[in-house]
């Protein structure tokens, strides 16, 4: 129901309230987290004390806020990448054991990739494709795994967008990005160079679900010069069919 002068709901302000904290900014005050969101102040202060009485918003004792832990625990009741993740850890580990570098599984959502899970390497220098960070499906390898096996109508949606050069090596030419979705599927990995961040490539191929249609993607990030392709691809196909048989036994009658 829409009861604000610009006829938007109340679910609508509250998702632009909890859109606003990110890895880079957890914490804001009520100022901060009003200009953020786009919100004017006395809205979102009435809609913050009701959030933090329901734990979705924390007040923490300077009076900054930051998202609740119920928040967290809501989402994770029922959402299919729990189950995700908690079937593709032990083989990430074995991944992350053979290659010593970031490991991640990804799926898609709303349009983009959604990394759902990393295990990382201490000792790298990247700092990105963190659990809940999002990524353009074209400018990453993930995305092009996902996008490659996906149906034909989705494919043609995505690639009559705009596609955003994320860095000088993002391929935003539809038809080329075709050609390239094609030899994925032949070949059944991707590791492009460069696409989402210069120095780093990553190495990606998919996981199936019960029903044989893509679910995620496994990945590993490795530096640019040190990218051993025909190292890394055994050990990610390996775990991606071991996460696959994983989730076909889960969802088994009877289980």
């Amino acid at each position: 129901m829409a009861n604000s002068p610009s006829g938007e709901s109340v679910i609508s302000r509250v998702v632009r309230l909890m859109s606003a904290f990110d890895r880079n900014l957890p914490t804001m005050t009520l100022s901060g987290l009003a200009h953020r969101a786009g919100l004017p102040l006395t809205t979102t202060h009435r809609l913050v004390d009701d959030l933090v009485v329901h734990g979705l918003i924390e007040r923490l004792p300077d009076g900054s806020l930051r998202s609740g832990m119920r928040m967290w625990e809501l989402a994770a009741r029922g959402s299919r990448a729990l189950t995700l993740q908690e079937l593709a850890l032990p083989f990430m580990g074995d991944v992350q054991a053979a290659v010593h570098q970031h490991t991640t599984l990804a799926v898609l959502d709303h349009g983009t990739v959604l990394y759902v899970e990393r295990l990382s390497a201490p000792e790298s220098s990247l700092d990105a494709a963190h659990i809940a960070q999002r990524m353009p499906i074209h400018a990453a390898s993930s995305g092009l795994v996902l996008l490659a096996f996906s149906p034909p109508a989705f494919q043609d949606e995505v690639l009559s967008r705009p596609l955003e050069a994320v860095t000088a090596e993002t391929n935003t030419d539809p038809a080329l990005i075709r050609k390239q979705l094609a030899d994925i599927r032949q070949r059944g990995y991707v590791a492009p160079p460069g696409i989402g961040v210069l120095e780093w490539t990553g190495i990606a191929v998919p996981v199936f679900g019960p029903d044989n249609t893509v679910a995620a993607a496994l990945n590993a990030i490795v530096p640019r010069r040190e990218a051993a392709v025909p190292l890394t691809v055994p050990a990610l196909l390996t775990a991606a069919h071991g996460i696959s048989r994983a989730l076909k036994a889960a969802q088994a009658p009877g289980r």
